[in-house]
């Protein structure tokens, strides 16, 4: 019998966690993802789906719409990112698929992402040598695409003051961390 134990995204058996001069960078292995793509000739109940279980509207482009417990941000048209505490939502995209059944198709995407939450006063310094995005103009629920370091990333304002969540390739898990210090250490 083997005796299997879960390792984050950096490889560790406990989360990552970096702090430069008040910023804290976290490895957060708590979320659950599932994407969510509305099915040709679907799109209209898969809105209305998504809006049920966000108790409002589906996220509209960049955007995210910060719902408890579960979140979801547009990544494309009719396609979407659902969040969830890993704990309560282990089976996020059973779940969905309970919920949207032939209106959307589901898929599993927890293992594919690393998730890292940055907190504190300096976070718009740090992002502005690595991110070409207009931090400063990012409000709470605000969503964008953009490159760190040549990775594809997604940044999610959490909260204005000082809470981003970025979500990138699990592959490059590393590299995104390494980006993401070494720009926390020049900044701050």
């Amino acid at each position: 019998m083997h005796d299997l134990a879960p390792l984050h995204a950096l490889g560790g058996a406990e989360a990552r966690i970096d702090t430069v001069a008040g910023v804290t960078l976290t490895e957060n292995m708590g979320l659950a993802l599932a994407s969510v793509s509305a099915r040709k000739g679907q799109e209209t109940a898969c809105r209305a789906h998504l809006g049920e279980l966000l108790e409002g509207s589906a996220p509209e482009p960049g955007k995210t719409v910060l719902h408890d417990p579960e979140a979801s941000f547009w990544m494309a048209p009719d396609q979407w990112m659902v969040g969830a505490p890993f704990g309560t939502h282990e089976d996020l995209a059973a779940q969905l698929k309970a919920r949207f059944c032939e209106t959307a198709s589901i898929t599993e995407q927890t293992d594919a992402w690393v998730c890292f939450d940055m907190r504190g006063d300096g976070i718009e310094a740090v992002m502005q040598l690595c991110a070409n995005i207009d931090i400063e103009r990012m409000q709470t629920g605000d969503a964008v695409r953009t490159v760190i370091h040549y990775m594809g990333v997604y940044v999610l304002r959490r909260d204005p003051a000082n809470w981003l969540r970025i979500l990138g390739s699990r592959s490059s898990a590393g590299s995104l961390h390494h980006a993401l210090v070494t720009a926390m250490k020049a900044a701050l």
